[in-house]
């Protein structure tokens, strides 16, 4: 690869478990990636077919303020009023007021609603995640809510889930 450091030169990585998707998901994360997205001489080329607004964060009043830190956030997403830390937010991903995502994958169009709490999870496609729900906290709480736990803890809803709140 063009511009390849030692460091990631052949990275590879199995993603055939949850876990290991989850750990590959969090190698493009950390501060200095095993395998560099941003290498401008192996540029990486889309052809999504959508056109969609650049990543947007929104409010600003002590204790509501839209960031992300140590995250990589897709076009057309919206951090409003909320905090978003080490995860992988795919296009169309909203994540509404005073809500916590932290060490997570949402994928397409989730929607977030306001004080919400999401730990170690990877939530499919199109999820509405109803205001005050947490998830991720409580293994036994999650499967008992049928939802997937791996063994090392991370939770996943499948695609289109209906989260009765």
């Amino acid at each position: 690869i063009p511009g390849a450091e030692d460091r990631d030169r052949g990275y590879w990585r199995d993603v055939g478990t949850i876990d290991s998707y989850f750990d590959a998901h969090m190698d493009l994360v950390s501060i200095h990636p095993i395998f560099n997205l941003y290498n401008d001489r192996w540029p990486i080329h889309t052809t999504s077919g959508m056109s969609l607004p650049p990543a947007k964060f929104v409010h600003g009043s002590h204790g509501r303020t839209g960031t992300a830190v140590d995250s990589i956030v897709s076009p057309g997403c919206i951090i409003s009023g909320a905090t978003v830390s080490h995860s992988v937010l795919s296009p169309i991903v909203v994540v509404r007021s005073f809500s916590d995502i932290d060490s997570s994958i949402l994928l397409d169009g989730v929607k977030v609603g306001r004080s919400c709490i999401v730990r170690r999870a990877i939530i499919d496609k199109d999820v509405i995640v109803p205001p005050r729900t947490q998830i991720g906290l409580d293994a036994e709480k999650d499967r008992a809510r049928g939802w997937v736990v791996t063994e090392s803890g991370i939770t996943v809803i499948g695609k289109g889930t209906v989260i009765v709140p």
